[in-house]
């Protein structure tokens, strides 16, 4: 009992008193705290930087989804519409392209990652990759989007582009009248 009791005093006598707390050594102290204006002026770069790389981002995944869009056979300027290119991108995977609208509510949006997950393998398949390739899509996306958009691969399968005009049957032959 008496070894506890020393070791409670050692613990006083070296980290002080517990509830006395003196602010003059702590570093958390006045002389190490931002001023106002420092920490407005911090916040607004980091949301300014945090936007431009939020706009790089889109305009590199934009290119890079147009590229895979016309190697299957869909207009470019698709990739570019923030919520249609990712309702195009599922329908070339095979999968219903609503799935990109649900994507937007909360907790709805977990299975429409999964939908978004099978599309992205079906549409590595289409461009003739192994199915392991889906790891790419799913743990390091640019560089699933890269490969696609610049590798050597052709669009298998039926053509994802819907004819614009129908085609026009052949005419039957004219059946001769009779003559007198």
């Amino acid at each position: 009992m008496k070894f506890l009791s020393l070791l409670g005093q050692a613990s006083d006598q070296y980290y002080g008193d517990p509830y006395m707390y003196d602010t003059s050594n702590s570093m958390y102290g006045a002389s190490s705290q931002m001023s106002d204006a420092a920490a407005a002026s911090f916040l607004i770069f980091m949301l300014i930087f945090g936007l431009v790389v939020a706009l790089i981002g889109y305009v590199v995944s934009a290119f890079l989804l147009s590229r895979i869009f016309k190697k299957a056979g869909v207009e470019g300027w698709k990739a570019w519409v923030p919520v249609y290119n990712m309702w195009v991108l599922l329908e070339l995977g095979d999968q219903k392209g609503f799935w990109a609208i649900l994507a937007l509510i909360p907790f709805v949006n977990i299975v429409a990652v999964v939908f978004l997950i099978i599309a992205e393998y079906n549409i590595g398949l289409k461009l003739q990759k192994e199915g392991w390739f889906v790891l790419l899509a799913i743990f390091i996306p640019i560089v699933w989007f890269i490969w696609l958009a610049f590798d050597k691969s052709t669009w298998k399968g039926a053509p994802a582009v819907k004819p614009s005009a129908p085609a026009s049957k052949p005419t039957p032959p004219a059946t001769p009248t009779p003559t007198a």
